[in-house]
């Protein structure tokens, strides 16, 4: 009944819980950690491939990891922490090529991309909304549910990387600077919910979103030039590492699942008594 009763706090109903095995982790402060660190590796990565190759090969040979992704993960029939996570790095890299495409292949400003990107996923969280009735992530036990979910997440990875460029770009902010002020941002949902009562499933996507800006303003600020503000590690070495990171943190949960969500089966009703 306490299990019912969260689940309905953050948007869902005993249905949606009871509806099958949940396709995606529980928030745990891995889950955070492996986020943020997606998030930078999304940011270098893409930097790197477009440098290392023709733009235009790299932003295909990106769309084709990230529908191979999708599709090993919508195979699962539950949350896999491989599958899962490798899917969130395909988005981060195919998010931030996207990203970059619409300001220096169609010479959209970050001002407008990030307008736009907002747009977007404010479109795709209204039709989740009206559609499944809950945002809650505790209810992603079917494929269309998923789609919404990885629909949101592309949408979250476009934004927060053109939002990380305007703050750096447009505001003349630099990339560190950036960093800073979306580390101030993202406290306001974790304040927001622990102290205030704030509705969970608001301050988890709020969160999601800043995380986007945070891990790659902080990614190009170390992969960066000198002559940009940045340390000047380079964008390949950076995301090497994160990867390296990411890859020892999934394997963690991986073995220890963490991060599985429990949802437990109702019990069944009771055997009317026979008539006498």
């Amino acid at each position: 009944m306490t299990s019912i009763a969260r689940h309905a706090r953050s948007g869902s109903t005993a249905a949606d819980v009871f509806r099958g095995a949940v396709r995606v982790p529980g928030i745990v402060t891995a889950f955070w950690i492996a986020k943020g660190l997606s998030t930078a590796l999304g940011e270098g990565a893409s930097d790197y491939l477009v440098q290392a190759m023709v733009p235009q090969l790299a932003v295909v040979l990106g769309f084709v990891a990230f529908l191979v992704a999708l599709v090993v993960q919508f195979r699962q029939a539950r949350y896999r922490a491989w599958t899962y996570w490798f899917a969130v790095a395909m988005v981060g890299i195919f998010g931030t090529m996207a990203a970059d495409v619409m300001h220096v292949a169609l010479g959209v400003p970050y001002t407008i991309s990030s307008l736009l990107y907002a747009v977007l996923l404010l479109a795709v969280f209204w039709l989740w909304r009206r559609t499944e009735g809950t945002l809650s992530i505790h209810t992603i036990d079917s494929p269309r549910r998923e789609a919404f979910y990885w629909a949101t997440v592309v949408a979250t990875f476009a934004m927060g990387t053109a939002l990380g460029d305007f703050t750096a770009f447009t505001l003349h902010l630099g990339y560190f600077t950036s960093a800073s002020v979306f580390a101030v941002l993202i406290l306001i949902p974790a304040v927001g919910y622990r102290r205030l009562r704030w509705n969970p499933v608001f301050c988890f996507w709020a969160a999601y979103v800043i995380t986007r800006p945070l891990g790659a303003s902080i990614a190009d600020g170390l992969g960066k030039p000198r002559s940009v503000g940045g340390l000047g590690l380079g964008d390949g070495p950076v995301a090497l590492v994160l990867l390296a990171l990411i890859m020892l943190l999934v394997s963690y949960l991986a073995v220890t699942k963490a991060d599985v969500q429990r949802v437990h089966e109702p019990a069944a009703a009771p055997e009317p008594a026979a008539a006498h």
